[in-house]
């Protein structure tokens, strides 16, 4: 029986996806939910298992664009019942007869090989260039990346062609501008510090930076609600409800889970989250379904080291924080110079929705809900 491999449906915007790389070439025998073929969407890339075991034969090549619910293979159901089945037993050779002692050979040989030894001779005798030169190799095929003289090209993944083309668009139909702002972190990590033991004992995660700043986040929007809007033609969208996207880089580019409805979680939830994220981006499983729904995006580029950036937004959200590297810097504390924990913070958003005043005081309030964490849990 064959058994048909078909293109799952990844999402309600995902209508199409490309071949990125076969992972088990046609006439394999594969196991059942053996990984199979990589698939490339502009959302993200995903693996897709064999749905049975047996022999696979695929109708489709690396970089070929198909569509949700195509046929791009099959699998041979009763070629794997043949690969299971025991061997059949050897049959016992025969036993070979006794060879017999060669036989003198017959005096009318010896003008023969006497002949082609004489030729032998004279063919060594020759000079190299009169002996017939061996035939090329036949030229590889192109490897990919391949190789062009002293330089390397390797054609762009589907994921990262979306990519490039959303940072273009934002630059071409936004009107983008940033404010930024520096936050002192030494009471957060007082609380983390003070904390930590117990947090991670009581929930089983880390208490990080990250849910600091996503209620953080969450309390500026809910004061500053344009933020947290969206343009739809002539009107603004209104999103009564706040789902953060988190920035991860990966190896196959930048993805953007969401953590939904953040507003209801607490500060555990929200590492939970996170964490649970970061286990799929190691294994490659991050789904266009964790990615959809956005209304604002935090991403922190200081895990590189980055000092200060200016950060794109991501369409079709009107705004983006960017967190950067902590560095202890001399301040001035009251009258006197303190050597305090200092963060960079950036904030880009669209000037058609959001102005000016309104940047600054959002990044304002999330300045000092960080510096005095109280703030959050009193709802100043």
């Amino acid at each position: 029986m064959k058994v048909e491999i078909k293109i799952p449906a990844m999402g309600e915007s995902v209508v199409e996806a490309t071949i990125g790389s076969i992972l088990k070439p046609s006439g394999s025998i594969v196991r059942a939910e053996e990984e199979i073929v990589e698939i490339e969407t502009d959302k993200v890339n995903q693996v897709l298992a064999a749905p049975a075991a047996g022999k696979i034969q695929f109708t489709v090549k690396t970089g070929d664009l198909v569509k949700v619910g195509q046929t791009i293979g099959s699998i041979d159901t009763a070629a794997a019942a043949d690969a299971a089945a025991p061997p059949p037993p050897k049959e016992e050779a025969p036993k070979a007869a006794p060879k017999e002692a060669p036989k003198a050979a017959p005096a009318a040989a010896l003008p023969s090989v006497r002949k082609k030894t004489d030729e032998a001779l004279q063919e060594l005798s020759q000079p190299k260039e009169a002996l017939p030169r061996p035939a090329a190799p036949a030229p590889t095929p192109p490897s990919e990346p391949r190789a062009v003289g002293r330089e390397t090209r390797k054609k762009m993944t589907k994921l990262r062609r979306v990519i490039a083309e959303k940072l273009v668009e934002v630059k071409n139909q936004t009107a983008l501008l940033t404010t930024f702002n520096e936050v002192d972190m030494s009471a957060v990590m007082a609380v983390r510090e003070e904390n930590q033991e117990n947090f991670q004992k009581k929930h089983g995660v880390k208490l990080g930076f990250m849910s600091f700043f996503v209620k953080a986040c969450v309390a500026a929007l809910q004061e500053f609600p344009d933020i947290n809007a969206r343009i739809d033609g002539d009107e603004i969208v209104y999103h009564h409800y706040h789902h953060i996207g988190v920035a991860v880089s990966t190896e196959k580019g930048l993805m953007v889970p969401v953590i939904r409805d953040a507003d209801h979680l607490s500060y555990a939830g929200v590492e939970k989250k996170l964490k649970d994220f970061a286990e799929k981006a190691r294994a490659g499983a991050i789904s266009v379904d964790d990615m959809q729904g956005g209304t604002f995006t935090i991403t922190n580029g200081g895990v590189f080291g980055s000092l200060l950036s200016t950060p794109i937004l991501n369409p079709p959200q009107s705004g983006i924080l960017g967190m950067h590297n902590i560095v202890k810097r001399p301040v001035a504390v009251g009258d006197e110079i303190a050597i305090r924990p200092m963060m960079y913070l950036a904030l880009s958003y669209d000037h058609r929705i959001v102005d000016g005043k309104e940047s600054i005081q959002f990044l304002v309030h999330i300045k000092k809900s960080l510096e005095d964490p109280a703030r959050l849990l009193l709802d100043l």
